[in-house]
């Protein structure tokens, strides 16, 4: 059996705000295996982002991580100085981030902003080497050596993405994180998209954290689901039996909403708006819009419980043994 190559615990990041502070990651624990990829799902809002972004001590002002733990065999990243994480970053784990464009400088051409990674961590490599390893890089990922010469803006948005992903396997991480790394790409560039992902991670031999709200796109790619709603984890479990049966009553209802060849023209959405992270509800943060809510969840908040042998569960419905 797998080993967890990263641990992360009791998770809370916090941003200040002139209104109170946003709560987005409330406590959350999970690990992740040598080689597995995990996907963590919910709507915008739901702390994601934030999560994946504070593994990687990303967060900025006015955002702060306030507590946890991120173990990354068995070093724990927010107790690295800031030259150790910086160093840690593309050569440990690194980041895929959501938007291509905004990622990349506009300014330089592809081949300069690669070898910039590379030469950032390992300073004094010969030009000829830089310029050899940023041509395989460009191979793994499905591009022409030519893409090398290009500026960001003669590059389509699938282009750009590939390009992410070489910059991020560029040191050969043990753990790669995706942000939404197909959002504003139509569907057949994100197939391929992701295909170029799961291949280079395969050869790699990396973890990878897929971070997202598209359940179709999740039950394709990745070995674990973690469902996430008001910045926890609320599920947890192999993908395969999420979708068979979920154990949440949001879950359920976020598979619900997919298309079905069985319910054509059925659209279904979930009732309600999630609450504001600055003032959640007493007791569970999903009673309001839940339609098995019963009198315990407005007042308790669920503890984090394995239901079964590797399927996690925040909910009273298992406390009380109505689920």
């Amino acid at each position: 059996m797998n080993s967890d190559i990263l641990q992360v615990k009791d998770l809370h990041v916090h941003y200040d705000t002139y209104s109170g502070v946003v709560k987005a990651v409330g406590g959350v624990d999970f690990s992740v295996r040598a080689g597995e990829k995990l996907g963590l799902v919910g709507e915008s809002g739901c702390g994601k982002s934030s999560t994946v972004l504070a593994l990687l001590r990303m967060i900025k002002p006015p955002g702060r991580i306030v507590a946890g733990q991120v173990l990354l065999d068995g070093v724990d990243l927010l107790r690295l100085s800031d030259e150790e994480m910086r160093l840690a970053r593309f050569a440990a784990i690194s980041l895929i981030p959501q938007g291509a464009m905004n990622s990349l400088n506009p300014v330089m051409r592809i081949r300069e902003q690669m070898a910039d990674t590379m030469r950032a961590h390992n300073g004094g490599r010969p030009k000829r080497e830089l310029q050899d390893r940023v041509r395989e890089l460009l191979q793994w990922v499905g591009l022409s050596d030519w893409v090398a010469n290009m500026f960001p803006h003669e590059l389509s948005g699938g282009m750009k993405q590939r390009v992410c992903i070489a910059m991020a396997i560029s040191l050969k991480p043990k753990v790669v994180i995706a942000d939404e790394p197909t959002s504003a790409l139509d569907v057949v560039v994100q197939r391929r998209v992701m295909h170029t992902l799961e291949r280079v991670q395969q050869e790699l031999g990396a973890s990878v954290i897929l971070a997202g709200h598209d359940m179709g796109l999740m039950a394709q790619f990745v070995d674990r689901l973690g469902v996430m709603y008001a910045g926890l984890l609320v599920e947890l479990g192999a993908t395969e039996g999420v979708f068979e049966e979920p154990l949440h009553p949001y879950a359920r209802l976020l598979i619900d909403t997919l298309p079905s060849l069985d319910r054509k023209g059925d659209f279904k959405g979930i009732p309600g708006v999630a609450p504001s992270l600055l003032s959640l509800p007493p007791g569970c943060a999903f009673q309001p819009r839940c339609p098995h809510a019963f009198d315990r969840c407005s007042v308790d908040e669920p503890a984090w419980q394995e239901a079964r042998p590797g399927r996690w569960v925040a909910c009273h419905l298992w406390t009380e043994g109505r689920g």
